[in-house]
């Protein structure tokens, strides 16, 4: 099978956008014109380039970090439906972002790499929603526990440091498939084989914004995780992040994938742990961004409206403003 292209509008990152809006039933509207996107970095404080996707014209409202394996372009969906000026983050080791020599991609490093952006973000329009999903969410929660100004309300999607490591191993698997491979087309069946996703056009569409071509004409994905080997590190310390969802004092929302990672202990044990904390289920699978971005995209605007204050109180530290 070939990959079909017909939707490519453009020579850059963003060609494929009309296609996906349309796809997924969010179209160019008088209620909806598609935020105009483009692309930009930040030096960490190690020296290596932390990119980004900025999302409409003025400062960002929401702050997305996506999963392991993944890159700033799986949220675009979400971001579209959303509607709110946005910044989409490519994890250290993903996307265009820098790979670390030492394979350090736990939630506490990515947190350090990410605060100059944060700062950044936080110094215009003030606080921000931050999502997390999978990896970032773990990250977002570091972030939020270390830089309480930055951090209005945190939405963790299909997490938890209870995760259990078997609730992983499928996305472990994957990305310990032999490299490179001989296609794009290869690795859309793998993933559908292992269970990453369904839906076919949206998952060439993920490998092929994921993804280069080598000289040879073999592909290779721009993540580093996927040349790591058996050293895979996807379930991190988990515990260890216990402490800083544990020291937040801000509404946080747990979005739980039908057919992801988390199970009803898990989710109960979250709800428990941590304080000021709601939860919601969706009909998807671990990356909820790609399989329901519009209900993900109406899950976060009814969290964000629900944990606002009432017009005239005074908000406590750490709430909606």
């Amino acid at each position: 099978m070939t990959l079909d292209h017909s939707d490519v509008d453009g020579p850059d990152e963003f060609r494929f956008l009309a296609g996906e809006l349309e796809h997924r039933g969010i179209r160019n509207t008088p209620e909806h014109v598609p935020l105009p996107g483009r692309r930009d970095s930040v030096i960490d404080p190690d020296g290596r380039a932390i990119s980004y996707l900025q999302w409409g014209d003025g400062g960002p409202e929401v702050t997305f970090l996506h999963g392991a394996g993944l890159n700033a372009h799986t949220w675009d969906a979400t971001v579209q439906a959303l509607g709110q000026n946005a910044v989409a983050v490519d994890l250290p080791g993903h996307g265009d972002s820098a790979w670390r020599d030492d394979a350090d991609y736990s939630p506490a490093t990515n947190a350090r790499s990410l605060r100059p952006l944060i700062e950044r973000l936080t110094g215009g329009p003030g606080p921000q929603v931050l999502v997390g999903q999978s990896l970032g969410g773990l990250t977002a929660a570091v972030i939020a526990a270390e830089d309480a100004a930055s951090v209005d309300a945190l939405v963790i999607v299909d997490i938890t440091p209870g995760l259990h490591e078997q609730g992983a191993q499928s996305v472990r698997d994957f990305l310990q498939a032999p490299e490179p491979f001989r296609s794009r087309d290869e690795i859309v069946d793998r993933a559908i084989a292992f269970g990453i996703g369904t839906d076919r056009r949206a998952l060439e569409r993920g490998v092929w914004l994921n993804t280069r071509e080598q000289p040879d004409g073999t592909i290779i994905f721009k993540h580093h995780l996927a040349n790591l080997g058996d050293r895979v590190p996807l379930t991190f310390e988990l515990a260890s992040v216990w402490a800083s969802f544990e020291r937040l004092d801000i509404p946080v929302l747990l979005v739980r994938a039908s057919h992801g990672f988390l199970d009803d202990a898990t989710e109960r044990e979250f709800l428990d742990r941590v304080p000021g904390s709601r939860s919601v289920r969706i009909e998807a699978g671990h990356n909820v961004q790609e399989f329901a971005p519009v209900r993900l995209a109406e899950a976060i605007r009814d969290f964000v409206d629900e944990s606002a204050p009432i017009p005239g109180q005074v908000p406590a530290s750490g709430t909606l403003s």
